[in-house]
Formats: structure tokens, C-alpha cells, sequence
């Protein structure tokens, strides 16, 4: 049976069995989140920066969209000093059902609430929001389909008139053999968590690349136990691509965003005070324990802003109010 690579990612995913809806993400890969707690420390110091620039309002959101087993939210709402934290509306976004043990003071829903007024994160969250593959042939662009049960190909239909102008703005097929990822998905599934944010900040971490150098054959790639595996849309692994994370930016400003940014994670990190710095030699001899705590935490930092590794993740930044506009700054 021969679909888009959209519909197989849909049903592989999140259809019935599938693998979203079946599998918990740290299991099988390592994310930010999953790295150490590093992260999480640095949202909660990004979620006190939104906070005062908004004037500390009574009721502040965190939402985490793709949250899988709700880590983050609930990490950044346990480290939260108690002043925060009473005021704090914790938000997991995932279709998946909420994990046993889940903290009640978060709340799981399958997508983002109105109204939110605070931060809205999507950390490795557009990055499966499935999308259908175009491949330039003799007549021009032709979709991409897949058996599901082999990940065998073979083309297609020309895509529709929306789908070919996305490709002739954002990634256009110029050579035969060439491949694209039609982003259009992704940028619909943005600008609905902007058009949601009240006032605040949304971000959007995700393995990208830009339009002046998109990959020529495409990122489509699957993930299980802790490893790539070929793309086989059965349901039994993560299928993923790369991000246009400047085609989501322009979908967030349609959506009503005022002011953009698109940075690494390395630098926003930087920013929020994860360095990588090693503790002072010093102090192994004054305090041995606490100079390897400090050894331990510069590893976990290390890791978070590698720029061949977590840290050349691209980071999409958009804010719905004045007073957050130009975040992180220095870019």
C-alpha cells in the first residue's frame, strides 16, 4: 500500500499503536531534557526572566509542547523558589497519555491552552510533526510515497498548488534527484502555539537548517534504542527530519509574534548562564567534593552547548509583547 510520507508519518507516530503513543522518548534517544538537569535549570532561569519582564502577573505559564513524560515542566516547577511556584500554571502538551506518578500540580492536555501568558517551549517537538517529501523529476517536483511495512519508494503526484509554492519559497528543486521536506506542516503547527500565546514568549528547539543551505536529499531519518535505524514508517521507531526553522518564524509573525530571533542552543544557553566552566583548580585541595560536583555539572553544561552536538540545535525565539522583544541577547 503505497502513501505520502506524511500519512505514514501520522499513522507511525500517532495512530493507533503507535510509536509516540506506545514509547516514552528516553528510551530511545537523548534530548536536551534527558541530558541532566542542567536544561531544565536553565528554563527555569529563562521563565524568571519572562516573568519580570511581564511584571510578575498572578498566574504565569510554563508549557511544555512534546512534553513525553512531562520532565521538564515538572523539573522547572520542583526547582521553582515557592514564590514562583504558587503562582506557576505547569502545562504538559502531549497526545500521548500522562505517565504514571505524574506531579498534580501539572497539567496534561493535548495541546496548548488558550490564552497563555508566560513561556511556551517546544523542545524536539517540530521535528515529527509529520510532513510529506517531494523529489525533482524530469517534469518537476513529484511527492515522495512510502510502503509503510518496507519503507520502500516510489514517486508520485505533483503536490498541491499551497505545497508547491512553499518549495519555490523555502526549499526549491532545481537538479533531478533532489530532495525536499515540505515544511508547510510545521509551519501551520507553529503558528497555531503562537496564535495561543497571549503574552510572552514561544520557543522552538529543534535540529534545523536554512534556506540558503537545505540539505539536497533531505534529514528523513528514524531513531530506536538509542540509535539511527533506517526510516521504516511501521510504527516501530521515531521517524524524524530537520527543521526550516526560518519558514516557522515567518508563520509565527503571521500568527501575530512581534518580534523574532533565530539563534543556536549553544548561545541562548550561554545566555542563561551554562558555560561549560570548569571549577577553579583550587579548589580540589579546599573542598575535593564539591570541586567534583562542579566538574560533573561543567560536563553536563559542556554537553548542552557543544556546537557539534546539542548545542548546534537552532533555536526559533518569538515574543507576542514589547517587553521580551530581542531575546537572547547579543544576536
Amino acid at each position: 500500500m503505497w502513501v505520502t510520507w506524511r500519512e505514514a508519518m501520522e499513522r507511525a507516530l500517532y495512530g493507533e499503536r503507535g510509536f509516540y503513543l506506545r514509547e516514552r522518548p528516553r528510551g530511545h534517544f537523548r534530548t536536551s531534557v534527558s541530558a541532566s538537569e542542567v536544561f531544565a535549570g536553565a528554563v527555569l532561569r529563562l521563565l524568571d526572566e519572562v516573568d519580570a519582564a511581564l511584571g510578575r502577573p498572578d498566574a504565569l505559564d510554563l508549557v511544555d509542547v512534546g512534553s513525553g513524560d512531562g520532565g521538564l515542566v515538572t523539573a522547572v516547577l520542583h526547582a521553582a523558589e515557592p514564590s514562583l511556584a504558587a503562582r506557576l500554571r505547569a502545562t504538559a502538551v502531549d497526545l500521548a497519555a500522562p505517565p504514571p506518578g505524574l506531579d498534580p500540580a501539572v497539567r496534561w492536555a493535548a495541546e496548548v491552552p488558550e490564552g497563555v501568558t508566560g513561556l511556551v517551549i517546544a523542545n524536539e517537538w517540530l521535528d515529527n510533526v509529520p510532513l510529506d517529501v517531494a523529489e525533482q523529476a524530469g517534469d518537476g517536483p513529484r511527492l515522495v510515497l512510502v510502503d509503510p511495512g518496507t519503507g520502500e519508494e516510489r514517486l508520485g503526484d505533483r503536490p498541491e498548488e499551497r505545497d508547491l509554492a512553499w518549495l519555490e519559497r523555502w526549499w526549491p528543486l532545481r537538479a533531478t534527484g533532489r530532495r525536499a521536506e515540505i515544511g508547510r506542516t510545521r509551519d501551520e503547527a507553529w503558528a497555531a502555539v503562537v496564535g495561543r500565546l497571549s503574552r510572552g514568549l514561544a520557543v522552538a528547539a529543534d535540529y534545523a537548517h536554512p534556506v540558503d543551505n537545505r540539505p539536497p536529499y533531505g534529514t528523513l531519518t528514524g531513531y530506536r534504542d538509542g540509535g539511527c535505524v533506517a526510516a521504516i514508517p511501521d510504527g516501530s521507531c521515531d521517524i524524524t527530519a530537520h527543521v526550516a526553522l526560518d519558514a516557522c518564524a515567518v508563520a509565527g509573525e503571521e500568527a501575530g509574534a512581534i518580534s523574532t530571533t533565530l539563534t543556536t542552543q549553544r548561545h541562548a544557553l550561554r545566555s542563561l548562564g551554562v558555560t561549560g566552566a570548569r571549577p577553579s583548580l583550587s579548589a580540589a585541595s579546599a573542598d575535593p567534593g564539591a570541586y567534583l560536583r562542579g566538574l560533573t555539572r561543567a560536563s553536563r553544561e559542556a554537553e548542552l552547548i557543544d556546537p557539534a552536538g546539542l548545542g548546534g540545535f537552532g533555536w526559533l525565539v518569538q515574543a507576542t509583547c514589547p517587553s521580551l522583544g530581542g531575546w537572547p541577547p547579543g544576536t
